[in-house]
């Protein structure tokens, strides 16, 4: 199977290019293909001839998308229309990466793939009419929802909170967010394996298990082993451009229906922290 990565450089791209073995892997980073640009994209296509297609590539900056919607939606809206169109012009499957944010974060119960959409940021509006303009283009596009993705190779909260942790005594983390964190490279795996089933349709893939993010801060100190003091507050004390949902948990029912399960968020930070301490040390 011939498969091309757009956004191989980014956390998930990096970690599919690791994890996806004994399949001939394309990875394209936003030097090498823009995904704004529908010539840049075509060529890339015609030149790895695919038999999949993941779109992993997003301006994923949450808050910045806010402030710069235009660049939002030419990104993760029409940019990922351009690369549907341009994988359908030769026959091959596409894996498109979507969020959490997609719904309202109303309700107290794990969201279903069929729940309505009703996203509350430009973040998710992007990514929800992303959903609905690759359903129409290619029926059998496999949208693979996520959230709160973290590993190696960039920014992620973890990594940001062990950084804030190792020169402060105290941290401030929200406690009114609750959601599921997902490891790259446990997405990853869970990509290649809808993949090779030549799955179709909607998918919830995150770690099992939800907390919040103050519950997540915490467990990252301690595996740490560092003394820094962590101390809930609200959203409204964290205020932030754009609105985040305050509950957004996904449920995995659909990925397990397929015999695809994923470690809980705990075993994936345990794995996290083992990598980073080995990559300080190189």
């Amino acid at each position: 199977m011939r498969v091309t990565v757009f956004g191989a450089s980014g956390l998930l791209g990096q970690a599919l290019m690791r994890e996806w073995k004994d399949d001939d892997v394309a990875g394209l980073s936003s030097s090498d293909a823009d995904i704004r640009d529908s010539e840049q994209v075509e060529r890339a296509i015609r030149r790895t001839r695919p038999d999949w297609v993941v779109l992993s590539a997003a301006y994923t900056d949450v808050d910045g998308c806010e402030s710069n919607p235009d660049l939002a939606y030419a990104v993760n809206r029409d940019g990922a229309a351009k690369v549907a169109c341009a994988a359908k012009t030769i026959g091959a499957r596409l894996v498109f990466l979507s969020s959490d944010y997609v719904f309202d974060g109303r309700k107290s119960t794990p969201y279903e793939i069929d729940d309505p959409r009703n996203p509350q940021s430009v973040y998710g509006k992007t990514k929800a009419e992303a959903e609905l303009k690759l359903l129409d283009i290619d029926p059998d596009v496999c949208i693979v929802r996520t959230s709160w993705l973290f590993g190696t190779g960039g920014k992620c909260f973890p990594d940001t909170i062990l950084k804030l942790a190792a020169s402060r005594p105290t941290l401030k983390v929200v406690n009114d967010q609750r959601g599921s964190p997902t490891y790259a490279e446990d997405l990853a795996q869970a990509i290649i394996q809808l993949s090779r089933r030549s799955a179709s349709g909607i998918f919830h893939a995150t770690n099992a298990g939800d907390c919040s993010w103050f519950e997540f801060a915490q467990q990252i100190v301690q595996s740490a082993g560092l003394a820094t003091k962590v101390e809930p507050v609200s959203s409204q004390e964290m205020a932030r451009p754009a609105p985040r949902p305050a509950y957004s948990v996904l449920s995995p029912s659909r990925l397990g229906s397929l015999g695809i399960e994923m470690p809980s968020w705990r075993d994936a930070l345990a794995r996290y922290m083992k990598v980073r301490t080995a990559l300080a040390h190189v």
